[in-house]
Parts: C-alpha cells; structure tokens; sequence
C-alpha cells in the first residue's frame, strides 16, 4: 500500500496500473488527473491483516490525506490484495464511510432562529 500511495504522490501511474489486477478496467486518465491535480499530505495504514510472507491475501485499511482544488480531504479505503506470481496486486478496494461532520454549529431550541424571523428555533424553522 505504502509503494501505491508514493506511486500516486509522485505521479508514477505506470505503477498504480501494474500493480492491479483490474489494471485493463482502470481508467488511466482520471488516475492521473487526480494524482496530478492534488497534493499529498500523508498516509495513515489504520489496519493489516494478513499480507504477510508465508500469506497469499491480505487486506490493508488506510486514510491517504490530500489536498484537491483547496480543500483538504481523507481517502479512507479498504483494500483487498492477492500475490500472483510472487507480486501483491490490488484485488478490491471498498470506500470506509467518514462519520457525519457538521458544517456549521448545532442551533440549539431555544436560540434565536438564524431566518432572522426573532422567533426562538423551536417555534419557527426547528418546528417539527
């Protein structure tokens, strides 16, 4: 995992395609659009199982942080790789869903509603 993620920071898409086993499927272009356009900021390997020597599959869960257009974002994946002829190829890889993070602060009920109306939350857009 840690070779696929200097691969996408260096911008060595030869290497992300070889080192797959969908690599025909791959769409090349947008790989290297996205590893091109953003700005590597770290790789976090969260958990391992399995991928050891004497192992023929394993799994790797990791946030790889990036920044994109400005906005600094966490890929957070779980990959599933197989070794076919003594090389770990990526198999699968499943998107970890991020917790919900709000935006903006909790409007608690009896606060002024942020409308404008001067009517408390609960009684105007907070009204269920």
């Amino acid at each position: 995992m840690r070779s696929r993620y200097t691969a996408y920071a260096t911008g060595n898409i030869d290497y992300i395609m070889a080192t797959q086993e969908s690599g025909e499927d791959a769409d090349r272009e947008s790989t290297e659009a996205w590893s091109r356009e953003s700005e590597w900021l770290g790789l976090e390997i969260v958990q391992t199982v399995g991928g050891a020597r004497e192992d023929s599959v394993g799994t790797v869960e990791f946030i790889a942080r990036y920044s994109h257009q400005g906005s600094e974002e966490a890929h957070h994946e779980e990959s599933s790789f197989r070794r076919v002829a003594g090389r770990w190829l990526l198999a699968d890889g499943k998107m970890k869903s991020s917790p919900f993070r709000r935006s903006t602060p909790k409007i608690k009920p009896n606060e002024p509603c942020p409308c404008g109306s001067r009517k408390k939350f609960k009684k105007c857009c907070g009204k269920k």
